[in-house]
């Protein structure tokens, strides 16, 4: 079995957002959709800090799909077009499964993660963009982050970690002890998105 997964290290992240727009570019997200962002630990607004001055702090905090191990959007969808992929762990989306009603999207704990495309999907330019894999967006079905599937099948690593400046990413097998993700959990404290939910997400922030 393989359970794959990410760990992204907070005191790496500097905001840049490279992530959110290497992911736009490789998955062909269509416009004012965005798969990827970041947040902060501070406000709802860009680089919001947290505190008062002169006692600030800024952290930033990405946030896309969380593939969880117990997954509440795949209970509820009463088409399978969401589910949990048996041999890699990744919540999956298919859109030609998809009807619409976006019942993930109310299961989801995880504010904002998946989106909807209420019509046609629209793009800058009038070529299409990223990886010739990556499936056809639709109208009227819900997206989200795939961890690139398209990309990690072939033994790759997704878009969003390949270009991040401050390799704030990092990515492999939870299954594996001798990863490198399995190892920064072991030497590292860590949390999670809210644990609370019982949902086990596969995305580690290191703290």
């Amino acid at each position: 079995m393989t359970r794959y997964g990410m760990v992204i290290d907070l005191a790496q992240c500097i905001g840049c957002h490279t992530c959110a727009v290497a992911c736009k570019q490789a998955n062909n997200v269509p416009e004012g959709i965005f798969w990827n962002r970041i947040g902060q630990d501070g406000g709802i607004g860009p680089d919001t800090s947290t505190g008062e001055f002169p006692n600030c702090s800024l952290q930033y905090v990405p946030l896309n799909c969380q593939h969880c191990e117990n997954p509440a959007c795949t209970k509820v969808c009463p088409v399978g077009a969401t589910y949990k992929d048996p041999l890699t762990g990744v919540v999956r989306q298919d859109y030609d499964k998809c009807i619409g009603c976006r019942m993930c999207m109310a299961a989801c704990p995880y504010t904002g993660i998946r989106s909807f495309n209420w019509d046609e999907p629209h793009y800058a330019v009038d070529e299409t963009l990223g990886d010739a894999e990556t499936p056809k967006h639709q109208k009227h079905t819900v997206e989200k982050c795939t961890f690139c599937y398209q990309r990690i099948s072939k033994g790759e690593t997704p878009a969003c970690m390949v270009l991040c400046p401050g390799r704030a990413r990092h990515w492999g097998d939870f299954d594996d002890p001798d990863s490198n993700v399995s190892k920064l959990l072991r030497e590292r404290e860590w949390k999670q998105l809210l644990p609370e939910k019982g949902t086990k997400p596969s995305v580690y922030y290191l703290v």
